[in-house]
């Protein structure tokens, strides 16, 4: 199931953008092994495994890489593996033994995924750091707000998870591409920053062409402009309101009894003046009187919804892009592939679940997974 299906990937454990990364293939059918190091890290929000959904759809087992035979049963892993993912400060793999020259030599094939902050060098490369430090120094974060207010934080969905899992992603399938055609692997450098950056690139030649402000909330696409906003409803609910183009405003305000003759003119001077009376306008209804007129017309309204009221809507109801798992509502693999459909995805795992199993189907002799759980080398970390 899925068009990955075939492909075999290690995943070193980590938080954030790698097992995101891990997620999104093993959703696309590869078979991903998370490895799991044999004590809990104290890394991560401390949930229970089952709400742990970015390490869904793939089994884990631990494995003590600080032990030269769980370092060889890794390489072992690592030669019948198509790509690797890792996520740590640069050097980290190299001090196990397990960088990319240890595991080319092994399998020359394989695709070495390095997933980093600030990347494999450069000044910052042994830092540490989160998203929003990254996003801070492409660019982005400065041009994410309101006028007036500081830069806002939008989730950690721009540089962990936008530049960060979805690069990775696109840089190992890419690899596992060539790869096929070449015979050789190499290694992927995808860093946070330098994703976050090229998510950017739009707005970088806007700003070039004297077409983007560098003051937040002043823009056609960040709050500035009024037809690209969120406008408050009688019941204190929100409405994303974002006709764009001339034709759809033109329709917006058909459908809400606005005659445009009466409005100002849509140029940026007049822009607080246009902001005020549409703002009259939504304040006049509930959300859900707004939605029964403009839902589904050109208008470009759409509810804001909460995460509760998002999977229950009758648009992601018909297409599925909900789904239920072990009682845990939440979306679905994408994207969606017409002659190799994805599988539904299956529950996280406990750290180490499945060591055994997964050691035995990845071609490890059960005489072996015995040994080494007796030397303590694999073992379970934890039950629930």
């Amino acid at each position: 199931m899925g068009p990955l299906k075939g492909f075999r990937i290690l995943e070193f454990a980590g938080v954030g953008p790698a097992p995101m990364c891990a997620m999104l293939l093993a959703d696309l059918g590869a078979d991903v092994l998370r490895v799991e190091r044999p004590q809990p890290s104290g890394l991560g929000v401390p949930v229970a495994d089952r709400f742990k959904l970015i390490h869904r759809s793939r089994p884990s087992a631990c494995i003590d890489l600080k032990q030269s035979a769980g370092r060889e049963l890794a390489l072992d892993l690592i030669g019948q593996a198509d790509a690797l993912i890792e996520g740590f400060r640069p050097g980290t793999m190299e001090k196990l033994q397990l960088g990319p020259a240890s595991c080319l030599q092994r399998n020359p094939r394989l695709v070495y995924g390095r997933m980093t902050g600030w990347g494999q060098e450069g000044p910052l490369a042994a830092a540490a750091g989160h998203d929003l430090n990254y996003i801070a120094l492409s660019g982005a974060l400065h041009a994410i707000g309101r006028a007036g207010q500081p830069p806002t934080p939008p989730l950690n969905l721009v540089g962990d998870y936008g530049g960060g899992a979805l690069y990775l992603a696109l840089g190992l399938v890419s690899g596992l591409l060539e790869a096929g055609r070449s015979g050789a692997g190499q290694v992927v450098d995808a860093a946070m920053i330098d994703g976050a950056a090229s998510l950017m690139t739009a707005f970088y030649g806007l700003h070039a062409a004297g077409q983007w402000s560098g003051d937040r909330g002043d823009n056609l696409l960040d709050s500035g402009a009024p037809y690209y906003d969120v406008y408050r409803c009688a019941d204190g609910q929100y409405l994303a309101v974002a006709p764009l183009e001339a034709k759809f405003r033109q329709e917006l305000y058909r459908l809400i009894g606005i005659d445009p003759a009466e409005l100002p003119p849509e140029e940026r001077s007049h822009w607080p003046a246009l902001r005020a009376t549409l703002a009259r306008r939504f304040a006049s209804r509930t959300r859900a009187e707004w939605c029964r007129l403009l839902e589904g017309t050109d208008a470009c309204v759409a509810p804001v919804l909460s995460f509760e009221e998002a999977p229950q809507h009758p648009h992601h109801r018909a297409r599925g892009t909900f789904v239920e798992v072990d009682g845990i509502v939440q979306p679905a693999p994408a994207p969606r592939f017409s002659r190799t459909p994805t599988a539904p995805p299956t529950a996280p795992e406990a750290a180490g679940h499945s060591t055994g199993e997964a050691l035995a189907r990845w071609g490890i002799p059960d005489a072996r997974v015995e040994a080494l759980r007796a030397a303590g080398v694999i073992g379970p970390q934890a039950t629930g």
